[in-house]
């Protein structure tokens, strides 16, 4: 290319389509590079989650032997004994009378759950 003719405005059609060649290269290879990155970066932050995720449940061992002692959170209505009873149907059967007290479950306290045979 000759930097006269580009500085006076004149530029034939094949220095154009060189221009706009390396103009669309250069694009297209910072976009690749942005790629590679950001696919860096997804990998590197999903090795740390995958180790903070390891050293949790080592961490929660010794506060799940703890929690019997604690008492219960507020909000909570304690443990329920349940005789003969899953613990699917005993969910089932909380949420009912729940709803046909018109109350929130976290607002009742249920002791225990029997079958009546």
């Amino acid at each position: 290319m000759n930097t006269l003719a580009l500085a006076a405005g004149k530029m034939g059609i094949g220095d154009a389509g060189i221009a706009a060649v390396l103009g669309y290269a250069v694009v297209f290879v910072g976009l690749v590079l942005l790629m590679c990155v950001v696919i860096l970066m997804g990998k590197a932050m999903a090795g740390s989650r995958a180790k903070q995720t390891q050293a949790a449940p080592a961490q929660a061992a010794p506060a799940a032997a703890a929690a019997p002692s604690a008492p219960p959170a507020p909000g909570s209505a304690g443990e329920v004994k349940l005789f003969d009873v899953p613990d699917k149907e005993a969910a089932m059967i909380m949420a009912i009378v729940a709803d046909k007290m018109g109350k929130p479950l976290n607002e009742l306290r249920f002791k225990s759950i029997k079958e009546v045979k």
